[in-house]
């Protein structure tokens, strides 16, 4: 089971019942962060999650609304005598921008690693997820990020009986782990079925459209991504400043085939954005406008 949850879903500046750009997600364990705008500490503790176990941080850029909120949390979780290190990905300048904002939190009692993501696209595997962080269409070097939370085969115990595999190998063997016995090498696949659906999510905000977005959205359980504007009159805007309108979200998780969307990274002037949602829905019907602390819980299909 994978849980998602919006923490702020406001873009350029913070107001009273909307936090900046934030997503969290939890698996096995693990905590995950997406961009950390200002009051994301507060929106974490309004969800009653917890900052301990946040061990990767990812940030789609470097624009004040979406990493103002690091340098308290680096803080927060110091004081509360975290020791495990703290890996952070990012475009490229990632070490630098980071190392700028730890002015004001120079000593930590963890060590932080630094990922930089280089090119179009880069694929990464971390803490049971499969990290896609591809580039999208802002006025700086953005990425969205797809996660994935893969499932290998059902294993079956009549394909090793046929083989012969030793049971004292069948558990080692259905984790993914390649084994030499007396001679004979052992491999996963002699035991395990195709791969099942897994978990997919894709967010992406500050950007216009691009090709690149529907490609990596395709098939998502949920796609998170930016409507800036819910206005019809306020499209050209929003190619200015590269961001997107609501329509043009819907049309990217149409052409996606995503189950679900959610909205987001709201301008301070859109109040209601529920109010734009019939036109939204035309184009898309499983849509729905993000809103703070939203969240969903979402499970492996069953067999």
């Amino acid at each position: 089971m994978l849980d998602v949850c919006l923490l702020g879903c406001g873009g350029m500046m913070p107001l009273p019942k909307r936090w900046l750009t934030a997503l969290m997600t939890r698996y096995n364990g693990s905590t995950l962060l997406i961009d950390c705008g200002e009051g994301t500490q507060v929106a974490v503790k309004e969800k009653g999650w917890s900052f301990k176990p946040i061990d990767i941080i990812c940030f789609t850029h470097y624009h004040g609304d979406h990493i103002s909120g690091l340098p308290g949390l680096l803080l927060t979780m110091g004081n509360a005598d975290r020791t495990e290190p703290l890996t952070l990905i990012g475009p490229k300048g990632l070490e630098r921008v980071v190392n700028a904002l730890r002015v004001i939190a120079p000593e930590l009692p963890f060590e932080l690693k630094f990922i930089e993501i280089s090119g179009a696209e880069q694929i990464l595997e971390l803490n049971g997820y499969k990290i896609t962080a591809f580039r999208v269409n802002h006025n700086v070097l953005c990425y969205g990020y797809t996660l994935e939370i893969l499932r290998q085969g059902k294993f079956s115990p009549d394909r090793a009986k046929a083989k012969n595999i030793p049971l004292k190998l069948w558990s080692r063997l259905q984790k993914g782990e390649n084994i030499e016995e007396e001679g004979v090498v052992y491999t996963p696949d002699m035991v395990l079925g195709p791969p099942r659906k897994g978990i997919k999510i894709t967010y992406t905000t500050d950007t216009r459209p691009t090709e690149s977005i529907v490609r990596n959205a395709a098939g998502s359980d949920l796609f998170i991504c930016e409507g800036m504007y819910g206005e019809e009159d306020k499209a050209e805007k929003a190619k200015g400043y590269k961001h997107m309108t609501f329509r043009e979200a819907a049309q990217m998780a149409r052409d996606s085939g995503a189950a679900e969307m959610w909205l987001t990274h709201y301008s301070p002037s859109l109040v209601h954005p529920e109010e734009y949602m019939n036109q939204v829905r035309a184009i898309f019907p499983n849509a729905y406008p993000g809103k703070d602390g939203k969240s969903i819980d979402l499970n492996f299909e069953d067999d």
